[in-house]
């Protein structure tokens, strides 16, 4: 078993509490909507309860209130909490909106469903899959929700351009999944990858979503390092553009199983 990612820090994790990167968060691409059918069908047979963490803004909760009985959210960010009781869906009579750590959050068990977009790599997992256990229903799931964009054509100059600018000095490449494996703290019971889908985004808006990244967040970044990669990402995007937009493709990952 590997150690810990070195870059997965509490201190890492805190950029998301920085009303700055709260600000620019809804500039990340949304989640397909296929997601979302396959997270509701996989509690068939049973009421849907959902808890779920590190929920900031609400990108799944808010969606799933829709469809399920009730959907408790937690996040340790407040900002992240205050910004997604504001947005669609934010104040939906079966969501429950919770600020603190699901470390040690109160919670109102039991759950057919935990699910987790873009998070779970930030927690202590020690901690949170053995008390995923005690609080899901007999034949509940954790689901793990991650979203990408395939390789645009100016990829490999942009990753460049993030490690230049990028303030985790200590990123270290890990796939989750394996890391929890490995652990013995989670049994993968199935998985779905979601067909890709076609989105506009201004330039302005897509160089400016790179700041909802903890390792980009504007306030741990010198001044004139912002500036500098912000012009140099719109130099790199500009030629791909059309009267100001580009053409961006999401993809999700879905991943289920039990603690």
């Amino acid at each position: 078993m590997t150690a810990r990612p070195a870059h997965l820090t509490a201190e890492n994790a805190a950029a998301f509490r920085e009303q700055g990167v709260v600000d620019l968060y809804h500039l990340r691409l949304p989640y397909p909507r296929e997601v979302f059918g396959i997270l509701t069908g996989l509690t068939t047979g049973e009421p849907l309860s959902v808890l779920d963490v590190g929920a900031g803004t609400g990108e799944l909760a808010r969606p799933l209130a829709g469809r399920a009985n009730r959907v408790d959210a937690v996040d340790i960010s407040e900002a992240m909490v205050k910004k997604g009781r504001t947005m669609p869906g934010g104040n939906h009579p079966h969501l429950r909106w919770i600020v603190l750590s699901v470390e040690t959050a109160e919670l109102w068990p039991p759950y057919s469903l935990i699910t987790a977009g873009d998070s779970m790599h930030w927690m202590d997992w020690e901690v949170v899959f053995p008390r995923f256990r005690e609080i899901l229903t007999p034949r509940g799931l954790v689901a793990i929700v991650h979203r990408d964009e395939p390789d645009p054509p100016w990829q490999e100059d942009l990753m460049q351009l993030i490690r230049h600018y990028s303030t985790m000095r200590n990123y270290q490449p890990f796939d989750l999944i394996t890391e929890l494996e490995q652990r013995g703290l989670f049994l993968v019971a199935g998985k779905h990858e979601t067909a890709p889908v076609s989105t506009q985004q201004s330039v302005e808006d897509y160089v400016a979503s790179f700041h909802s990244r903890s390792s980009l967040s504007r306030r741990r970044m010198p001044s004139a390092d912002v500036a500098a990669f912000d012009h140099q990402l719109r130099e790199l995007v500009e030629p791909w553009s059309s009267a100001g937009m580009l053409d961006l493709q999401t993809v999700a990952s879905v991943v289920w199983g039990v603690p």
